[in-house]
C-alpha cells in the first residue's frame, strides 16, 4: 500500500470522494486518509472544498432517507478542521475556462476552480481527470491502493 504525502502545513482540498470514504468507512481508502485527518487534528493543514459539497454527499442519504449518515456527513462538513468555501462568481468564471481548456463536468470545474483560487497544496481525489488541471498539486487515491 502506498503512502499518503502531504504538505507539512497548507491548504488541502477535498474532493467529494475522500469526504464519503471517511465519513462511510469504505476500504481500503478509510486507511489511507488516516494520517490525513491526525494531521488535520493537530492544526497544521486545514481542509476546503466548495459548498457544492453539500449537495454531492447529502443526496443519497436524503433519498434513502438515512438520517444518521446525514447527520455524519454534516458533522464532517462543519468541522473545525474543515472550511466550505463560497461557490463565487470569480470560481464559475474559472471553471468555465477550465471546462472550455480541460473537458471537465461542471461539477468538477467548479472543485478545481476554488482549489485554484485558493491556492491549495493539495487536491485530494480519487480521479485522475483533475490532472488535466494545471496548478493542481493531485493526489489520486486509487494509486496509494494495495495492489
Amino acid at each position: 500500500m502506498g503512502s499518503l504525502t502531504l504538505p507539512e502545513s497548507g491548504l488541502v482540498y477535498l474532493d467529494t470522494s475522500p469526504i464519503i470514504y471517511a465519513v462511510e468507512k469504505i476500504p481500503p481508502y478509510d486507511a489511507l486518509l488516516q494520517p490525513l485527518w491526525a494531521q488535520a487534528q493537530t492544526g497544521a493543514i486545514q481542509f476546503v472544498g466548495s459548498e457544492l459539497l453539500l449537495l454531492e454527499t447529502l443526496v443519497k442519504p436524503v433519498q434513502a432517507g438515512d438520517n444518521l449518515l446525514q447527520t455524519a456527513f454534516r458533522h464532517f462538513l462543519y468541522a473545525r478542521e474543515m472550511r466550505l468555501v463560497s461557490i463565487s462568481t470569480t470560481v464559475l468564471e474559472t471553471a468555465v475556462q477550465l471546462r472550455a481548456t480541460s473537458n471537465l463536468k461542471a461539477p468538477d470545474a467548479i472543485h478545481a476552480a476554488a482549489a485554484l483560487q485558493l491556492s491549495c497544496d493539495a487536491f485530494i481525489t480519487n480521479d485522475p481527470v483533475f490532472r488535466r488541471v494545471s496548478g493542481l498539486s493531485v493526489v489520486v487515491l486509487e494509486e496509494l491502493k494495495p495492489k
